[in-house]
C-alpha cells in the first residue's frame, strides 16, 4: 500500500499522496517553484500502519512544491427581496494554490 497522508491547511482537510496535485488557499510567501512545509498533518499511513494524532502527528511533515498560483472562478452572491426593489450582487474570487505533493515523512 502507498503512503498517504491527511493534511490541514487553509482551514481544509486533504489526503493526499506523493506525486499528487492539490488545490490549496493561497500559502503566504509562496511563489512558484517554491517548497514549502505543511506541518498540520492529522493522520498518516507509512505502509505498515496508520498513524493518527492529537490532534497533529508528532513530527510528520508533508513537502510540496508550488507548481502555480491562480484565482478560482467568480463566486456570485446575490440577493433580492421582491416587490420591494431590494436587490444586492458581491461577485467573489478566491486566491489559490496549485501544489504537488513531494514527499511524505
Amino acid at each position: 500500500m502507498e503512503a498517504y497522508a491527511v493534511i490541514e491547511t487553509g482551514g481544509k482537510q486533504y489526503r493526499v499522496q506523493q506525486g499528487d496535485v492539490v488545490s490549496v488557499e493561497l500559502i503566504e510567501d509562496a511563489e512558484a517553484g517554491q517548497t514549502v512545509e505543511i506541518g498540520r498533518v492529522l493522520a498518516m499511513n507509512d505502509g505498515s500502519g496508520l498513524k493518527t494524532g492529537a490532534p497533529v502527528v508528532d513530527g510528520a511533515k508533508v513537502t510540496a512544491e508550488v507548481v502555480e498560483e491562480y484565482r478560482a472562478p467568480k463566486v456570485v452572491a446575490f440577493k433580492k427581496k421582491r416587490r420591494k426593489g431590494y436587490h444586492r450582487k458581491v461577485g467573489h474570487r478566491q486566491n489559490l494554490l496549485k501544489v504537488r505533493i513531494a514527499s511524505i515523512a
